[in-house]
C-alpha cells in the first residue's frame, strides 16, 4: 500500500491530536499542519516534524488527504475546497452547521470519488467495538454524556457538540428509522442549551432515552442496551464493556456473561488509521459522509424541537 500523504487543518483542542498520531502512523506521511495561530501552528509542526502553515491551502498538491478540525460554521468551506482539489477528507464531527451544507459536502466527495469520513469516534472506542456486534434488535436504550464545562465548541449546542456522538451510534446500532422523538433543553450557562435530554422512538419499537450535558460535576459517557434476553453497557470513558445473557435449557434460566476482552487502543488512533487505509485502498471509511449527514439530521430535528418549545 502506498504511503498516504497528509495535512491537518486546525492544530487546536482536537486537531493537534490528529497531528501527534498521523505523524507516527505507519502507512501515512504528515506533511503538513495549518492554523490560523501561527504560534500554535508552529508549536505543533514542530513536535510533529511536519510543515507549519497559517494557510491551509498551501497543501494542495502536497498531500492526499486531509483532517479538518476547525469550528463547525467553517466545516463546509473548507472541505468543499479540499475536495474540489480532489482530496480525501475525514471532517470532525458534526459533519456541517446546516443539512444543505452537508448535502454539498457528501454530493462533492461522490461526484469527484474521494473519501470522505466523519469524526464520530466513539464508533471506534475499542469498547464499543467489542460490545456493539452483541447488540441485536433492541427495545430499551440509555445513554449519559456528562462533562464538565468546557472552553471549545460554545458556538454550537450541547446537542452538536456532545449528544451528536450517541445520535450516530444509535442510528448504527439499532438500524431503523426514527418514527418520534421527544426532547427537552435548558440554557443555564450559554445562549444555547447547555443540557438536553431526548426521547427517541424507532420504527423497530426500540426507544432510547439520551441525556447530555456540558455542565456537570463530572464526567460520565455511559450507554445501556436492553434486548430480549441479554443486556450489554458500554463505559466509553473507561473504555470497558460488559454483556450478559439468559440461557434456556431443560432447568432453570441461566444468566452468563461478564466484562468483555477490550483492545488497549487509542479510539482516535483507530479512527485515522481507519481514514488512511481507505485513502490507500479507494475505498469509504467506516463513517461515511452519509452516516455523518443522517446524524447531523437527527441531531437537527432535536434542535429545531427544543427551538420550538423555548419559543412558547
Amino acid at each position: 500500500m502506498r504511503t498516504v500523504r497528509i495535512g491537518v487543518i486546525g492544530v487546536g483542542h482536537l486537531g493537534q491530536h490528529h497531528a501527534r498520531i498521523l505523524s507516527g502512523m505507519e502507512g501515512a506521511s504528515l506533511a503538513a499542519v495549518a492554523d490560523i495561530d501561527a504560534d500554535r501552528a508552529t508549536r505543533v509542526a514542530a513536535a510533529t516534524g511536519a510543515t507549519a502553515l497559517t494557510d491551509w491551502r498551501g497543501m494542495i498538491g502536497t498531500v492526499d488527504a486531509v483532517t479538518i478540525a476547525v469550528p463547525t460554521l467553517a466545516h463546509a468551506d473548507v472541505a468543499l475546497e479540499c475536495i474540489d482539489a480532489g482530496l480525501s477528507v475525514l471532517v470532525e464531527k458534526p459533519i456541517a452547521a446546516t443539512l444543505a451544507e452537508a448535502d454539498r459536502i457528501v454530493e462533492a466527495a461522490a461526484r469527484k470519488g474521494v473519501s470522505l469520513g466523519v469524526g464520530h469516534t466513539e464508533r471506534f472506542n475499542p469498547a464499543a467495538a467489542a460490545a456493539l456486534p452483541l447488540v441485536s434488535g433492541p427495545r430499551f436504550i440509555e445513554i449519559h454524556r456528562l462533562s464538565t464545562f468546557p472552553e471549545r465548541s460554545l458556538d454550537i449546542d450541547v446537542v452538536f457538540d456532545l449528544m451528536i456522538h450517541d445520535l450516530d451510534l444509535l442510528l448504527h446500532a439499532v438500524g431503523t428509522d426514527v418514527s418520534d422523538v421527544e426532547v427537552v433543553g435548558v440554557n443555564v450557562l450559554t445562549s444555547k442549551a447547555d443540557i438536553a435530554n431526548v426521547r427517541i422512538r424507532f420504527h423497530s419499537g426500540c426507544i432510547a432515552n439520551l441525556t447530555a450535558s456540558r455542565i456537570s460535576r463530572e464526567k460520565v459517557r455511559k450507554a445501556r442496551f436492553f434486548q430480549r434476553d441479554a443486556y450489554v453497557a458500554i463505559d466509553f470513558a473507561a473504555r470497558q464493556a460488559e454483556a450478559y445473557r439468559l440461557v434456556r435449557g431443560n432447568g432453570r434460566p441461566v444468566i452468563q456473561g461478564g466484562a468483555l476482552d477490550v483492545a488497549a487502543e487509542e479510539p482516535l488512533f483507530r479512527e485515522l488509521a481507519d481514514f488512511v487505509q481507505a485513502v490507500q485502498a479507494g475505498r469509504q471509511p467506516t463513517v461515511t459522509g452519509e452516516d455523518g449527514r443522517r446524524a447531523l439530521a437527527l441531531a437537527t430535528r432535536i434542535a429545531e424541537d427544543m427551538s420550538s418549545q423555548a419559543a412558547l
